[in-house]
């Protein structure tokens, strides 16, 4: 989830989950501390200064931690209750900052890209994958709900009310995403007997739109399609952003399928998976649940790989390309950014 939504939800939740005797000038308190909490487990972004690799190695790491969260919460809570001059000290906020920053992981989880939850003692990474990383309608839905608390500051109700939405929301994409996992399913067996794997992945736009994968060792076919769609889009000249964006998904009568190989072909097969299984690429292979080869460069001395997770159609260029480069066929790969 982006930043700012993740910031704007915890000011919600914390109106949300403010004490019904709450003191009218204890509440704009409160609520800076969960916009502030919310957002702070983000501040792992200066790991990307270091570098891209380990950037990726690391983001959503311990700052993303339930297993460090209480630690987080006390002192990201003397932190705010010094900024904020927050007369009752620490004890006043640590609630709501710790209710900010469960809610941040939670937003993350929902996304695809995965939250080291158990850092530092683990670094299996837990996602559900319901929620494109910008989704407007999410984001809307918080924003509806802090407009209509500001303007019935006296009741939390408002608060409520949009967290519950919220909540529902987020459940009715889980069953969109069940749905286009079944659709994937029906494709895979209309394949043949072959043991492929299903995965659905959110799309932009809309909760109806969805990127469905059927992989195999050596292949991910896969599909942009809209649930609801009945007839198929094309691209018209002249259309805004989000409508250009929106045209690629067709309907689940009509659905476009894409082949992309994990390794090449030909030539640069044995290549491309004597790269991939190096050393080298071992934290990419860590991230990666959806990795297709991309082609080669620098005299087929470097091999480069995607994460299909996160391809969008149309896009100049994608991320979380990361290649494999070596000076020879007899030095060492080494893992590189794009």
């Amino acid at each position: 989830m982006d930043t700012l939504t993740h910031a704007l939800s915890g000011a919600l939740l914390a109106r949300a989950t403010a004490p019904k005797d709450a003191r009218p000038r204890s509440l704009p308190r409160r609520i800076a501390a969960g916009f502030f909490a919310c957002a702070a487990p983000d501040l792992d972004f200066v790991v990307a200064f270091v570098g891209p690799v380990e950037y990726l190695e690391n983001h959503r790491g311990v700052t993303h931690s339930l297993v460090l969260l209480p630690l987080w919460a006390l002192l990201l809570s003397w932190v705010l209750a010094k900024i904020l001059r927050e007369p009752r000290g620490w004890r006043a906020l640590y609630g709501v900052t710790a209710l900010g920053l469960a809610l941040h992981i939670a937003g993350d989880v929902i996304t695809s890209y995965g939250t080291m939850i158990l850092a530092p003692f683990s670094d299996w990474r837990a996602q559900i994958g319901t929620t494109f990383i910008v989704d407007l309608w999410f984001s809307g839905i918080i924003v509806a709900g802090l407009v209509a608390s500001a303007a019935l500051r006296r009741s939390r109700w408002p608060a409520v009310a949009a967290s519950a939405v919220l909540l529902a929301y987020v459940g009715f994409q889980y069953l969109q995403k069940e749905k286009a996992i079944e659709f994937g399913e029906r494709y895979a067996r209309s394949l043949g007997p072959g043991g492929a794997s299903v995965n659905a992945q959110p799309r932009p736009v809309s909760p109806f739109n969805w990127t469905v994968f059927v992989s195999d060792a050596e292949t991910h076919r896969f599909a942009d399609v809209n649930l609801i769609r009945e007839q198929a889009r094309a691209h018209r000249p002249g259309e805004g952003f989000i409508a250009t964006l929106d045209s690629v998904y067709q309907p689940l009568s009509a659905p476009r399928w894409e082949t992309r190989t994990r390794y090449g072909e030909g030539a640069t097969k044995a290549l491309a998976r004597e790269a991939w299984n190096s050393p080298a690429m071992a934290v990419y292979r860590w991230f990666a649940d959806l990795p297709a080869f991309d082609g080669t460069s620098a005299g087929s001395t470097c091999v480069w790989f995607i994460d299909l997770r996160f391809y969008t159609p149309g896009r100049a260029t994608q991320p979380f390309r990361y290649g494999a480069c070596r000076d020879g066929s007899e030095a060492a790969w080494r893992l590189v950014p794009p």
